[in-house]
């Protein structure tokens, strides 16, 4: 057989051999460097046998395709490490996961205490060395090595499996997990790791099934890139807006109120208030929306007709769920579609009055689990910048492309669409029974949405089964400071509602038919943008957003007066001013202003009061010394207005 090389050259062989026997030919060094093959594009098992004419690669340690079987081999050392100091832990999964791996395991909660424990009997395992060795077994033996072994979470993984599957093990000595691999040849070969934490995770992601502790970890080729990476994740703390948007003093919880219920305190509301004032000026002044408001909740006959009652009731907040007979069933709305069809149907459109877009400030329920919910990321009850645009199908492109645009516009205007990207969520053609429509439905409008995507250059990717039930989505998706991303705006378009409630419009000769219609959002849901830019910020926000825009810091009481005089100025100009009467030294009043993330304070003392001036510091510049009060209120009135995102002064220069 004949072995093609990645640098062109090749090896030929008479009898079949395995990637690391290859690798072992070409060099005991990179034998000693290898992690996996990659056979004809595909990654495979140092322990792959190969027999045939192929393309081989052989990946090493320092190769970044490398990390996924590295972390995946720690992974099976954690999961060794539990067992030898828990023994009556039951295994479940352990995966590579982007800048890591976890493990799930039915047992008791993780400490901090557990965790570094297990960071010491895992060094204790590699150090042992022991090798890795593949082997398979046929299903019945399998599930009977397994039950043997008191692990009913893998003897459901293996009845699971496809009847030609190869079930294939890891043996590593003292412990043996039922796994595909690849993995290295030997503990050794883990050079770099470190536990992060613990958290509660169900078995398969079902809240109905036993509730695990998943222990995530990460993993490198060499010490200096673990610590590079665990720098990330401190920078990544300090930036969490779960963290930091508590210590700022914008939102809290209680457990007596309910996981997932934030509460927003006068600052964090006045910043969503900011943002729903410019939005809704924004859609209704400038891209053409009326306005609309509507019920928190509806009988179930609403979401019968509207499909929900089949497709969503898992996410639904239902009341009186178990009502007799003659007593209506009500539920909390999870979005806003089928009130404001009502609003649409209250008289006949023609063809002439469409589109027609109608914009809501809708406050939403999800019925979400308890261990999904993060800060203001993921909630049960959140408010969002929904529309709904009902159109003929002639007009589809246009309005989906001036969808997307309001979009850009807005993200640029927050100073956040770099963080973006884009994604068509299309249907499960595996499972069509979650979905209205037949298969020609969803390739048509997939199509629409994917058209709009290419016209405006946009480079998307396409993920299958992350669709409405009624229709394909363009999903504008972020990142949090630890690269979970989510869904920030979506854009959907829906071609079997208007049928199922009776919509209709007049077309040109006089025939009633039915209009497609888009779902959108423009910004997405104001708890999550917020959250979105206490990360992107560092809680740092452009003027126009801040809670509190400009602090005045008298010297002394003496001049206490005056520093109302100049709040009252820029609150009659609209500009969040506060007065720090305390009793305090200036300088200590400075360096608390700046703590506090303000974008600008002002010293008024003897001088100021007698020449009617101001002297201004900001986040932006500095001493940027005095000014006459007049001045300095139109130059930030201009600056708020224009909603300008000023440049940070460097670090070094403060």
């Amino acid at each position: 057989m004949k072995i093609t090389l990645k640098d062109g050259s090749f090896k030929e062989y008479a009898e079949s051999k395995s990637v690391y026997e290859i690798a072992l030919d070409i060099s005991e060094g990179l034998a000693r460097v290898a992690a996996a093959g990659e056979v004809d594009g595909k990654v495979v098992d140092l322990r792959t046998v190969i027999d045939k004419d192929v393309a081989l690669n052989i990946i090493t340690v320092t190769d970044p395709a490398a990390l996924p079987i590295i972390r995946h081999t720690t992974s099976h050392v954690l999961a060794e490490a539990v067992k030898r100091l828990r023994p009556e832990a039951k295994i479940t999964i352990g995966p590579s996961v982007e800048d890591g791996f976890y493990y799930d395991f039915l047992t008791d909660p993780f400490s901090r205490e557990d965790l570094d424990a297990l960071e010491a009997e895992m060094k204790k395992i590699i150090k042992e060395g022991k090798e890795l060795k593949r082997f398979t077994l046929p299903r019945a033996e399998a599930v009977k090595f397994m039950e043997e072994k008191g692990e009913p979470f893998k003897v459901e993984l293996i009845n699971d499996l496809p009847e030609d599957a190869e079930i294939s093990f890891y043996d590593q000595g003292d412990f043996v997990d039922l796994c595909a691999g690849p993995h290295l040849m030997s503990t050794k070969g883990i050079k770099a790791f470190k536990l992060i934490s613990s958290s509660m995770a169900y078995w398969r992601g079902d809240s109905n099934r036993d509730r695990l502790q998943r222990i995530y970890g990460t993993a490198f080729n060499k010490k200096e890139e673990l610590e590079a990476h665990l720098q990330k994740l401190e920078d990544a703390k300090m930036r969490d807006h779960n963290k930091l948007g508590r210590e700022m003093g914008l939102f809290l919880t209680a457990d007596v109120i309910g996981q997932g219920l934030p509460l927003f305190t006068p600052k964090g509301t006045k910043m969503i208030m900011k943002l729903q004032r410019w939005i809704e000026d924004l859609e209704d002044n400038e891209w053409g929306y009326v306005r609309t408001r509507t019920p928190l909740m509806a009988k179930s006959d609403l979401y019968k007709i509207s499909g929900h009652w089949d497709h969503y009731m898992d996410g639904m907040f239902i009341l009186n769920k178990d009502a007799e007979d003659g007593k209506e069933v009500m539920a909390l709305r999870p979005m806003t579609c089928p009130f404001q069809y009502y609003v649409y149907m209250n008289e006949q459109h023609s063809y002439r009055d469409l589109p027609y877009r109608m914009a809501e400030t809708s406050t939403l329920f999800r019925n979400e689990d308890s261990g999904e919910m993060h800060g203001l990321t993921r909630v049960r009850q959140f408010t969002i910048t929904e529309a709904h645009i009902i159109l003929t199908p002639e007009q589809a492109e246009e309005e989906l492309t001036r969808c997307v645009d309001l979009c850009h516009h807005v993200m640029s205007t927050l100073g956040i669409e770099g963080d973006v990207t884009y994604r068509l969520s299309k249907w499960d053609p595996n499972n069509t029974e979650k979905y209205l429509g037949d298969e020609e439905y969803w390739n048509s409008t997939q199509q629409y949405l994917r058209d709009v995507m290419i016209k405006h250059n946009i480079p998307f990717t396409e993920a299958d089964g992350e669709a409405a039930f009624y229709g394909p989505k363009i999903d504008i998706q972020a990142k949090n400071v630890y690269g979970k991303e989510d869904t920030m705006v979506t854009i959907q378009l829906d071609c079997a509602a208007a049928e199922k409630f009776g919509m209709t419009y007049i077309n040109e000769n006089g025939e009633k038919v039915n209009p497609w219609i888009i779902h959108r959002t423009s910004m997405g849901c104001y708890e999550r943008t917020l959250a979105w830019l206490i990360e992107h910020y560092a809680g740092k926000f452009p003027t126009w957003l801040c809670p509190e825009q400009v602090r005045v810091l008298p010297i002394s009481e003496k001049y206490g007066e005056y520093a109302e005089k100049v709040r009252a100025e820029l609150k009659k100009n609209g500009v969040d001013a506060t007065v720090d009467n305390r009793s305090e030294k200036i300088g200590y009043k400075i360096r608390e202003a700046r703590l506090d993330k303000l974008p600008y304070w002002v010293v008024v003392g003897e001088q100021e009061e007698a020449d009617g001036l101001v002297s201004v510091s900001s986040r932006y510049a500095g001493n940027e010394g005095q000014k006459p009060l007049a001045d300095f209120v139109a130059s930030i009135v201009k600056e708020i207005q224009t909603k300008e995102i000023r440049q940070e002064m460097p670090k070094e220069d403060k």
